[in-house]
């Protein structure tokens, strides 16, 4: 082997002998020249990050190629300013919000005062006091009980018929099957004289 004509350095260009020799995706560097392009962070086999024949420690690394937005990049719950104009990011400003006018809206987006409308009491029904039934949004409290008897209900309890919402025990004597042997108790006999 000639003079000077083992291994380059993926750095600097020079020989790299064996005793100062470290390795990343099959290319050899120097032990000194092993740093981070951007930060110069001593790396090792633990903190280093390769893009095509670059080099950078995690953190550089993730700021240039990594997702973008709240949370990325530096931990969870930290949020950090710093958009990337130091490692050659730019980034485009986004085009202004522009409210759509949909000309044919659904059943579901007829709403009063901004949110749905209770069947019951007419007035506005907003998230934290919303209950679904009968294909509706009912308040929690007040209004979503039994139109018969005032019991309140639950999505498992709830029947519903033309719109308004009973219990079941409501619901099986007002609109359930009429006749002998119904109503009284599974399995029970009336007799009547």
């Amino acid at each position: 082997m000639p003079f000077g004509g083992g291994k380059k350095c993926g750095c600097c260009q020079k020989t790299v002998y064996s005793a100062e020799e470290v390795m990343c995706d099959g290319r050899s560097y120097h032990k000194s020249c092993f740093l981070c392009m951007v930060c110069r962070k001593s790396l090792d086999s633990t903190t280093v990050a390769s893009h095509m024949d670059e080099i950078y420690c995690k953190s550089c690394y993730g700021k240039k190629y990594g997702p973008k937005g709240y949370g990325y990049g530096q931990g969870a719950g930290t949020l950090s300013m710093d958009k990337g104009e130091s490692l050659g990011i730019t980034h485009e400003e986004p085009a202004p919000h522009r409210p759509t006018n949909n000309p044919n809206p659904s059943k579901m987006a007829y709403k009063f005062g901004g949110s749905d409308k209770c069947p019951r009491c007419g007035k506005a029904v907003y998230a934290a006091e919303k209950v679904m039934g009968a294909g509706s949004a009912w308040h929690k409290t007040g209004c979503f009980c039994c139109a018969t008897c005032g019991k309140s209900l639950e999505s498992t309890t709830l029947a519903d018929k033309d719109g308004e919402i009973y219990c079941k025990g409501c619901y099986a004597k007002n609109f359930g099957p009429k006749g002998f042997g119904y109503g009284q108790g599974a399995g029970a006999l009336a007799h009547t004289q």
